[in-house]
């Protein structure tokens, strides 16, 4: 529900009207309100100064506010969006530095083995109302593109020699396949 309608639908609740009531008395379809409060449509012009004039609302701290909200909601998108680059980066630095590396050894590969579990299973733990697929993308990009890399870079035979294939695939696995595991667990 858009915040226009939100605060229609409250303050008319609040003042004790009825849709009914409130489109007799603002002199507008009662379909009008059903779909305003319904966010079907946005009051514009004549229709909200009717709708707030009833409510004794200001129409113009309205617009202002619904404005407002609108702009956060695009920097808190810009911010989350920031957040998922930065976190695939680091899930990418840590399974590839394990597995990758030069300087890797079993144990490390190991670590990398049990990385590619443990940190997707704890995201799906996070995550129970997001689909596999979302998850995925959201979170296993980093792994996709991690993959495309090492395939242009180093090719195929080194990138499955050295355990970071695997590690990806498992780890991919486990966020897309993640709701089936944490379904059966409980």
């Amino acid at each position: 529900m858009n915040w226009i309608a939100k605060k229609i639908s409250e303050t008319r609740k609040i003042k004790g009207l009825t849709q009914e009531e409130l489109a007799e008395q603002a002199k507008i379809n009662l379909r009008t309100i059903q779909r305003i409060e319904n966010s079907e449509s946005e009051p514009r012009g004549k229709t909200l100064n009717l709708i707030c004039e009833v409510l004794e609302i200001d129409s113009k701290e309205l617009i202002l506010t619904d404005n407002s909200i609108r702009e956060k909601n695009i920097g808190t998108k810009i911010i989350n969006g920031l957040f998922l680059l930065a976190l695939n980066l680091v899930l990418m630095g840590i399974i590839g530095f394990l597995t990758l590396d030069s300087n890797a050894n079993m144990n490390s590969v190991f670590g990398g083995y049990l990385l590619s579990i443990f940190i997707p299973f704890f995201i799906v733990t996070l995550t129970k109302k997001m689909s596999g697929m979302e998850r995925m993308l959201k979170f296993g990009f980093g792994y996709i593109a991690y993959f495309i890399l090492v395939m242009a870079k180093h090719g195929f035979p080194t990138g499955f020699v050295t355990g970071l294939f695997p590690c990806l695939l498992i780890s991919l696995s486990v966020l897309y396949f993640g709701n089936e595991l944490i379904k059966n667990r409980e």
